[in-house]
């Protein structure tokens, strides 16, 4: 079975995370396919939007943790950096539809996002710090800036999650709909936008983007080399430890 499934018609490239059975969680070689199929799209003059969606009961945990610990990103050609790279560059509008849970890169990479529609089921959370890591994608410039200073640091150093009704309210979240019409509205709202002068659309979303570009590329690489480091240190150790022991973790030497 196919982990992340795309399909291209009318002017929208479709993206499924297809690994239900995992909760969404994304391994290596899926991160690899979300990047090349991202470049496929940038490069393709036939897609005018990008919808990226998972399923009405989950949008995706985030990293696959034994995956993850198996086959950790080394260097800046690593998968995961890859994807980053590329949902954060992307030219073209980029949509989402989250429902469930969405967890740590799950709720991340949505801060990259055009526009975002959430189901009423949807559950935002970035627990790095739980997990004896740093933020990635960005996100500890972008959740400020989105949510405000205390919000983020709840979200981020608390590792509280927050449900759609406030992600909505914060302006992560576009609109809220029923988990089993998610999908369908944002297939709908890519297919307005592709309908749309392509050559508007990309300047305008550069024009909004472009201040920042810099700094973001720059954050990214940068959470990745502490995150990198990290992952090796005893509070990531004992956090992974205890996930897989199924316990609650000991950071009291950390």
């Amino acid at each position: 079975m196919n982990e992340i499934l795309s399909d291209n018609a009318a002017g929208v490239m479709t993206i499924t995370l297809n690994r239900v059975d995992k909760k969404n969680a994304i391994t290596a070689a899926m991160y690899g396919v979300l990047a090349d199929t991202l470049a496929h799209a940038e490069a393709d003059a036939s897609v005018r939007a990008i919808v990226l969606q998972g399923h009405e009961s989950v949008f995706s945990a985030g990293n696959d943790i034994a995956d993850f610990l198996n086959n950790p990103p080394a260097t800046a050609a690593s998968p995961v950096f890859r994807f980053l790279r590329a949902i954060s560059t992307c030219a073209k509008p980029l949509l989402a539809g989250v429902c469930g849970p969405a967890v740590g890169i799950g709720t991340t990479l949505l801060f990259h996002c055009d526009l975002v529609y959430a189901g009423d089921n949807a559950a935002f959370s970035m627990p790095f710090v739980n997990l004896g890591l740093c933020p990635e994608a960005a996100s500890s410039i972008l959740a400020p800036q989105l949510m405000g200073y205390q919000r983020a640091a709840a979200a981020l150093l608390l590792g509280e999650p927050f449900m759609a009704e406030a992600a909505l309210e914060m302006g992560l979240v576009s609109r809220i709909v029923p988990p089993g019409e998610v999908n369908a509205l944002v297939r709908q709202q890519a297919r307005k936008l592709a309908s749309k002068p392509l050559s508007s659309l990309l300047a305008t979303k550069r024009l909004m983007k472009q201040a920042q570009a810099p700094a973001i590329a720059q954050r990214i690489a940068e959470e990745g080399a502490i995150f990198g480091r990290m992952l090796s240190e005893p509070a990531a150790r004992e956090a992974f430890g205890a996930f897989v022991e199924k316990r609650k973790p000991d950071f009291s030497g950390s």
